[in-house]
């Protein structure tokens, strides 16, 4: 048996002693965290209600009642995520989530702002609340919000499902037949020439193809390739979805494609923004892939051999300016257009991501003002900020060089400027 010594029960009680602080110190913190959460909830829903308010007012009237509203709102939520450089969408989540969590569930709310439930906590509660029919919802609130004071925001979700569902009038059927009219293909880009593919669509649908993608990766991993399950899971997909192969195919002839060969069966219509060094193969910069973003060269060659349109543009290595663009439309008005979306590659408003080539080219000095129709006064606009910078308190000053400068209808002044050849 071995004897404590005083000078390690001194040192243990030291420990313990910081430790204390420690975890004191990261409870107050969290504490602090959850009252400014409840104090930002309370601010984006005071600002959707005065939006409301004021729509007819700041919207011009031949906009109809309903779409007055949504426009003072988005306008809202513009000026408040440029003012952060924080996506606009995020903001208009983020107020919706705020004006159930201050106007459907106060006690949720206060709780949040005591500091005895986190934000995430909150949010479980306010996405199972807005399915839930307005007679259950007090039943709901009283439940959850004292399995939400006790519990982490995980295993919250899991109860808070399961109580939704106890509690909800209405059957399964009907709301899953709903909910299917929400499936869709999400595309997220990430870094090194690297994307995810999210799919959102039924339970049985999903778990599938997760099946099969997993039978054929046991097929070809039970032949003897050193490719890791994920990775042959990954690579089974996309055969499945590219070129046809089948988990039947891989018992039959076990060899999944790999991404090189995946790649070299891909015919899109893609523009792709080449180095001139690169195309003459003497240098490794990265080409430009529209919609995602720098891509290896030869990534970028494999592709471009099988599309049956392709847009090719060379830029000058040390300055990146533009030398040539792909003449397959000999029209002037077409190649100014691929130069002006080319520049912008997004909606050229503060925070806004919309790929270029599903933006209006708008005249930032209007036609009929006696704008021209120039690289000068051109810049790519989502439908949604074309629209939105005719509203009042609104402005767009289009400098040389392509520099747009903003004025939103708080009076904060913002500034895009095109983004420079990564090359």
């Amino acid at each position: 048996m071995t004897e404590t010594t005083p000078a390690a029960i001194r040192v243990g009680d030291e420990y313990a002693a910081q430790l204390a602080e420690f975890s004191d110190e990261w409870t107050e913190i969290h504490r602090q965290q959850a009252v400014l959460d409840a104090r930002k909830a309370r601010l984006l829903a005071r600002s959707a209600a005065y939006a409301d308010t004021f729509a007819d007012a700041t919207v011009p009237a031949t906009f109809p009642p309903a779409e007055r509203r949504a426009l003072s709102r988005r306008s809202t939520c513009a000026a408040l995520a440029m003012a952060t450089r924080t996506p606009e969408r995020t903001v208009q989540l983020a107020t919706n989530d705020a004006e159930r969590l201050v106007n459907d569930a106060p006690a949720v709310l206060a709780s949040l702002e005591a500091g005895r439930i986190s934000a995430r906590h909150a949010q479980v509660i306010t996405d199972q609340l807005c399915d839930v029919p307005a007679a259950g919802r007090a039943v709901f609130l009283d439940r959850v919000l004292v399995v939400a004071e006790r519990t982490t925001a995980a295993g919250l979700r899991t109860s808070a499902r399961v109580l939704r569902e106890r509690l909800h009038p209405e059957s399964i059927t009907a709301r899953a037949t709903r909910s299917e009219a929400d499936r869709r293909v999400e595309f997220e880009p990430e870094a090194d020439g690297m994307a995810w593919v999210l799919l959102f669509t039924t339970a049985p649908i999903a778990q599938g193809i997760i099946e099969r993608v997993e039978a054929a990766a046991s097929e070809s991993r039970a032949a003897g390739y050193t490719r890791t399950c994920a990775q042959l899971q990954a690579d089974a997909l996309a055969a499945l979805a590219l070129t046809g192969v089948t988990p039947e195919d891989v018992m039959s002839s076990p060899v999944l494609p790999h991404p090189i060969e995946v790649q070299e069966r891909i015919k899109p219509t893609v523009q792709i923004t080449v180095p001139a060094l690169s195309m003459a193969g003497v240098s490794d910069a990265p080409a430009m892939l529209d919609g995602y973003g720098p891509i290896d060269p030869e990534t970028a060659a494999r592709i471009a051999v099988n599309a049956p349109s392709f847009t090719r543009i060379l830029v000058q290595p040390e300055t990146g300016a533009v030398l040539s663009v792909g003449r397959n439309q000999y029209r002037v008005p077409a190649d100014l257009q691929r130069a002006v979306r080319l520049r912008d590659g997004t909606c050229r408003a503060p925070g806004c991501g919309r790929r270029a080539r599903a933006c209006d080219l708008d005249h930032s000095v209007a036609w009929e003002d006696g704008g021209t129709t120039d690289v000068g006064n051109l810049a790519c606009l989502c439908r949604h900020h074309h629209r939105m910078k005719h509203l009042p308190g609104w402005n767009l000053d289009h400098k040389p060089g392509g520099v747009l400068e903003w004025t939103t209808s708080d009076g904060k002044h913002h500034r895009t400027e095109p983004d420079p050849a990564p090359f």
